[in-house]
């Protein structure tokens, strides 16, 4: 049963991780904006392969700031 609910949390925030991609890639931001988010994609990726429930948090609270608005200074 544990391992149902925990197939589903790893098929939840992957779809998100590719939704977020998707979201990311279509903004219309600077150069260096779009690289700071995909670098945070990319250390939310690596973390779900660690710690899926912190992972997902990490998704949610960055998909909620770009939801509103709030993007990374780029470089």
């Amino acid at each position: 049963m544990e391992r149902d609910s925990q197939l589903k949390l790893y098929r939840l925030v992957a779809d998100q991780l590719k939704e977020a991609h998707t979201t990311v890639r279509e903004l219309q931001v600077p150069e260096g904006v779009r690289m700071a988010l995909s670098r945070k994609l990319l250390v939310i990726t690596a973390a779900a392969k660690h710690d899926l429930a912190d992972a997902a948090r990490r998704l949610d609270r960055l998909m909620k700031d770009l939801d509103e608005g709030r993007f990374p200074e780029g470089d």
